[in-house]
């Protein structure tokens, strides 16, 4: 792994964890990051998050853009846009997920990146 390579990753832990402190923030609950690179493909931390209603869905969707559009960062793509519950947001080394109880429990995203290694996000004395 090259410098860039390096820099790019703490990059992006740095928003992922913004991203995560950002859903507490909107009282998301059983918020999971993990880092995901070693074991897939598709990103290198993908943010879990679990809200109890479309207002709270939103809210939590809506704090993690501004939050990370405040780094100057855009989400790449959006996804379930009309769906009261399960949004992504695709930051490309970032995936952000916010879902209902019963939709995290059904499709059990984190079993996909089984042995990924779990992210400390919380605030240090908080």
């Amino acid at each position: 792994m090259d410098d860039a390579e390096l820099a790019q990753g703490r990059h992006f832990k740095r928003l992922a964890v913004k991203a995560a402190r950002a859903a507490d923030d909107k009282k998301a609950e059983d918020i999971a990051l993990l880092h995901v690179r070693p074991v897939s493909g598709v990103s290198d931390y993908v943010l879990i998050v679990s809200v109890g209603s479309r207002p709270q869905l939103e809210a939590v969707e809506d704090h993690v853009k501004k939050e990370l559009k405040d780094e100057g960062v855009l989400a790449l793509h959006r996804d379930g846009r009309l769906s009261d519950r399960w949004r992504v947001l695709d930051y490309g080394g970032l995936l952000v997920h916010v879902m209902s109880p019963e939709t995290r429990d059904f499709y059990r995203i984190e079993s996909i990146f089984d042995g990924a290694k779990k992210v400390r996000w919380e605030k240090s004395g908080g």
